[in-house]
């Protein structure tokens, strides 16, 4: 009966199925997880990057030129949601001794910089008397299935660019 029963085969794929299929299934959640972060990374990157590159071609603009600019970067992060999207823009301006020091600043889900001497701002990026746009991004990407991912996944990023139309983009009301 034994010899029988360790010859009979039906039944092992049923089996090899069983014992296979949670660790597929659980690598396949995983990986699905994982590329929603990173494209969720990439749109809240993409979105700064445009929120700044807005505001660099203008001249100037106001404060509520910037809450129609930060909602354009609510558009781009779609379908992700956009509650945990926290932007800065800044404008940065060096003086004759080449320090550099915030113009103006606007956040959309955080406090914009304070009007001053700027701290941790690279050294070598500003000439003096030369301006820049600073844009800063940080969002908390918190997964839907929560399967591989069960913390949030929390993204910064830092963009800089140089005004296009003027030497300094000038904010009024901000």
């Amino acid at each position: 009966m034994l010899k029988r029963f360790a010859r009979d085969r039906r039944g092992v794929a049923a089996l090899e199925f069983a014992l296979c299929a949670p660790v597929m299934i659980l690598l396949y959640c995983g990986v699905a997880e994982l590329t929603l972060g990173l494209m969720a990374e990439r749109r809240a990157s993409h979105a700064a990057s445009i929120v700044a590159d807005l505001v660099a071609q203008e001249s100037s603009t106001t404060a509520t030129e910037m809450t129609d600019i930060f909602n354009v970067g609510n558009a781009i992060l779609r379908p992700f949601p956009s509650t945990a999207l926290k932007m800065r823009i800044s404008a940065i301006t060096a003086d004759n001794n080449g320090i550099a020091k915030v113009v103006w600043s606007q956040g959309k889900g955080q406090s914009g910089r304070s009007v001053g001497t700027i701290s941790g701002f690279p050294s070598n990026l500003l000439a003096a008397n030369e301006s820049i746009i600073m844009a800063e991004v940080s969002y908390s990407y918190d997964s839907p299935l929560h399967q591989v991912l069960r913390t949030p996944l929390n993204y910064s990023e830092t963009f800089y660019l140089k005004p296009r139309k003027s030497a300094a983009v000038a904010c009024s009301s901000c």
